[in-house]
C-alpha cells in the first residue's frame, strides 16, 4: 500500500539520528531528533521538491502516520525549509 498525497502535501520518511561520525567518534543521545527526511512521494501541486530529495522541515509541522508497520510523515510544502 502506498500513500498518495493530495494538493501541496509531501510524504516523507524520517531519517534516523546519526550515532557515529565518519571518523568513528560515537555521539551521545541527542535531546532533539533531526528534522530532516527523504521524500517518498509528492502531491500534484508541489513544485519545489521531488521524490528522493532530502528535506529539512519545521518542527511540529508534520503529521506522523504508520502504514504497513513503516513510519511516514505528511508535510505541507510551505513547511519545508530547505533541501539537503
Amino acid at each position: 500500500m502506498s500513500i498518495k498525497p493530495l494538493a501541496d502535501r509531501v510524504v516523507a520518511k524520517k531519517e534516523e539520528a546519526v550515532e557515529k561520525t565518519a571518523s568513528g567518534i560515537l555521539l551521545g543521545e541527542a535531546k532533539e531528533k533531526p528534522n530532516y527526511a527523504t521524500v517518498e512521494s509528492v502531491g500534484p501541486d508541489v513544485k519545489t521538491v521531488k521524490k528522493g530529495d532530502q528535506i529539512l522541515f519545521k518542527e511540529y509541522s508534520a503529521t506522523e502516520v504508520k502504514v504497513d508497520s513503516k513510519d511516514y510523515l505528511i508535510i505541507k510544502e510551505e513547511d519545508i525549509l530547505a533541501t539537503l
